[in-house]
């Protein structure tokens, strides 16, 4: 009985000693995972999989100042959560068709919030097909806004003022691309 209870210890010694020494070369020597902790989720490098709605507007030629919006109202790795989302994009042609300096405005840092209100007022917090949308239908946004949504000749359109001319799935949810830029209603 003496004999097993010293095998039996000799084991867990070496069990002990072999997880001890596990850990120590980890944390000797980081992965690049670790090393860039700091990054965000936006920053993590994959091109095996579906892109996520950072990924795809990043893709896309049309979508640059978008792009720089979101970078400019910090909200990057916020859309590149798993979410699911549901993103109304503009295209830069939907933001050239606001009034002259308006987006200049925006981009300064001390109208950040203003920025990350408009922006917020084109996401949803889930992951809506084009098929989904029905005429009078009225959508809650993340600024805590509604859109309405109507369906004129098939083509979806929202509060009357941008049309929906393609849809792209992503692996967080959809993108869907719009001709012009929603404005949230004015706050009294």
């Amino acid at each position: 009985m003496k004999k097993t209870f010293q095998i039996l210890a000799a084991l867990m010694m070496i069990f002990l000693m072999s997880c001890n020494n596990s850990t120590q070369t980890a944390t000797a020597n980081p992965s690049s995972a670790d090393v860039n902790s700091d990054a965000g989720q936006a920053n993590v490098k994959d091109d095996a999989s579906m892109k996520d709605i950072v990924k795809v507007a990043v893709g896309s030629p049309d979508h640059t100042t978008l792009v720089s919006a979101l970078k400019q109202a910090d909200l990057v790795d916020v859309l590149a959560n798993p979410g699911p989302f549901t993103v109304f994009a503009p295209t830069n042609e939907a933001f050239n068709k606001l009034p002259k300096g308006t987006l200049d405005e925006l981009m300064k840092p001390e109208k950040k919030i203003d920025l990350q209100n408009i922006l917020q007022y084109h996401v949803t917090t889930s992951s809506l097909k084009a098929d989904y949308f029905k005429d009078g239908q009225t959508i809650g946004m993340v600024n805590g806004d509604n859109i309405t949504v109507s369906v004129k000749d098939g083509k979806i359109v929202l509060n009357n003022s941008a049309t929906i001319i393609a849809s792209v799935q992503a692996s967080n949810g959809m993108v869907h691309i719009i001709d012009a830029v929603l404005l949230p209603p004015v706050k009294n």
